[in-house]
Parts: structure tokens; C-alpha cells; sequence
């Protein structure tokens, strides 16, 4: 069951969102406004989450919450990775927590938070420990990040890959899980009052894998994505269906992101999209079929806009 929406994925992420296009958020703003306003009129009992922002940064929220932006949204969502990226100490979660609650006005979700194992198996069991004993009961949702490494022949979606050096392959160490499918030691330590965040690639092999898990586990909530960009894919349609039938059994936040390559004022996953109306029917479309489960035949992008 799908209980919320989530506009975006980090969308103060320059490897998320081309704010050198944007620079004031703006597009970004009417974009997201635009399709938060199409899903409550399809289903107004459903959770509109704004993208959750990573670095957590009270200014970016100020920014949209002056466009009008957060009048639309339900949650606000944060990302933290303390142990890994972020430049603050990880029992420094409440007064993050704090600081985004006293801007938006709004709950705040941590909707990906997780420690890799990139210099050491005991690293991520600490940091497991330690955030589930500072956010589990003092936000209404946290998803750990997450339950599969990454496979190393994949990319991470990052800026610059692997001239990032040690940054960028600590993202292939997130899982609690690894590549090769054996269990990590933070496995056992994993409390299933926390959601699980984990994204699938277009046709993901390891779906029914991560499936299995997540109920071994005892999950209940869980976040992962739907990809504008894949829906412009040959067989999107059958590819979403398969995934959401799925993850039927679990609740579940939808992230929706990625621009077109065909549809952005430039190629690319981060560009904002030349038409942001778009972006809203695409919203309508996935709430009508995995929400309302309005099953009938989607629309599918003509010759023209795919890509």
C-alpha cells in the first residue's frame, strides 16, 4: 500500500537537481507545487513528502517556504549520513531534527539515514545502534539506508564518480547486505520499528532477493522510487507493475524523480523539465494506478518525447 508521496530526491543535491540551471529553486518550486496540488485533488488522504533535502539546511527550507511550497506538502524529509559525508557528529540528530521542525512547521521524516561499511563491518553496527537509540520514536518515520550494497560493475549517482575517491565508494557499501548477497553484522542488529529505504534500478534483478529479506527482517515500512525517467523506457509500464506488486504488503513512500533526458531543458536526469506540467501528469498517472488502482491503460510518451 502506498502511503505517501515524495517529490524528489534531494533536490538541494547538485547530483539530484541542476541548481546551476536553477539557482534559486525556483522551477524547482513550481515544478513540485504543481504536482503536490494534482495528487491531493486525485487522493487527498494521501502524505505529500517534500524530497528529502541532503545536506540538511534550514536555508533551503526557508527558500521554499517562501515560494508558498510547503503549504502543499504534508512532511518535510531530511537525509543524514554522519559517519560517511556530512560534516557534523552523529549525536548531533535531535538538533537537526529541531532546526528543520522550527522552519517548515511541519513533521519531519528522516527518509534516508545509514553508515556504510566502507572501513569497517563495526563501523555500521555503531551507527545503527546509535541512530536507531536517537530518532526511532522521536520522528514519525525513518527508513535506514539501506538493505543492498550496490553492485561495484553499477554507477552511484553522484556528481563526479569516482574522482570523489573514498566519497564516492562508500556508496557501494550502504546495504546491510552485500553484492554477493551474505548478510553483514548490523543485519542482527536491525530493528524492524525502522522502515528500510532502497531503491531499484529499471528491471532490477534483485528485486524478489530484497522482497525476501524485507520480510525475513519483519519490515513494514518501506521507501523506494519510481523514476519519471524509466517511464519513458520501452516497457515501463510492465517493469512499475511488477515492482509495486511487490512491495504490495508493505506501506510504502514512492519517491518520484529523475527528468527525461528528452523532456529537461538540457539531457539529463538533473535538469529542471522544459514543461513542469509534465512532472504533475506523471504523479497522476502512478496515483492512479498504484493508489487509486485504477488499472487501465497508461498513456504512453509519443516517439517525440522519449528518451
Amino acid at each position: 500500500m502506498i502511503e505517501a508521496i515524495k517529490f524528489w530526491n534531494e533536490p538541494n543535491n547538485l547530483s539530484h537537481w541542476d541548481f546551476q540551471m536553477d539557482p534559486e529553486w525556483r522551477e524547482y518550486a513550481r515544478m513540485t507545487q504543481l504536482a503536490a496540488e494534482a495528487v491531493h485533488a486525485e487522493c487527498p488522504a494521501l502524505t505529500r513528502v517534500l524530497g528529502g533535502i541532503s545536506p540538511i539546511d534550514e536555508r533551503f527550507i526557508n527558500r521554499l517556504k517562501g515560494y508558498g511550497l510547503l503549504e502543499h506538502m504534508d512532511v518535510v524529509a531530511v537525509h543524514g549520513f554522519p559517519l560517511d559525508w556530512n560534516h557534523w557528529q552523529i549525536n548531533e540528530w535531535p538538533q537537526k531534527i529541531a532546526e528543520i521542525e522550527a522552519v517548515a512547521g511541519l513533521p519531519v521524516w528522516v527518509t534516508e539515514v545509514g553508515v556504510s561499511t566502507f572501513g569497517a563491518d563495526e563501523v555500521q553496527v555503531f551507527g545503527l545502534q546509535r541512530t536507531t537509540e536517537l530518532l526511532l520514536g522521536h520522528v514519525e518515520r525513518v527508513f535506514w539506508y539501506s538493505l543492498l550494497d550496490l553492485p561495484p560493475a553499477w554507477e552511484a549517482t553522484t556528481r563526479h564518480k569516482e574522482s570523489e575517491g573514498s566519497a564516492y565508494y562508500r556508496h557501494f557499501y550502504m546495504g546491510l547486505i552485500r553484492a554477493d548477497g551474505s548478510p553483514k553484522p548490523a543485519i542482527e542488529h536491525f530493528n524492524p520499528a525502522l522502515g528500510l529505504c532502497q531503491w531499484f534500478h529499471f528491471e532490477d534483478h534483485r528485486l524478489d532477493f530484497a522482497v525476501d529479506w524485507l520480510r525475513r527482517l519483519g519490515v513494514k515500512k518501506l521507501r523506494t522510487g519510481l523514476s519519471w525517467a524509466d517511464w519513458h523506457r520501452p516497457n515501463a509500464v510492465e517493469w512499475f507493475d511488477r515492482q509495486m506488486d511487490a512491495l504490495s504488503d508493505f506501506d510504502v513512500t514512492v519517491t518520484l524523480c529523475f527528468t527525461p533526458p528528452s523532456r529537461g531543458r538540457r539531457e539529463c536526469h538533473t535538469s529542471p523539465p522544459q514543461v513542469p506540467e509534465e512532472f504533475a501528469e506523471f504523479a497522476v498517472q502512478m496515483v492512479r494506478r498504484y493508489v487509486l488502482q485504477e488499472n487501465q491503460a497508461l498513456p504512453r510518451p509519443s516517439l517525440a518525447q522519449s528518451g
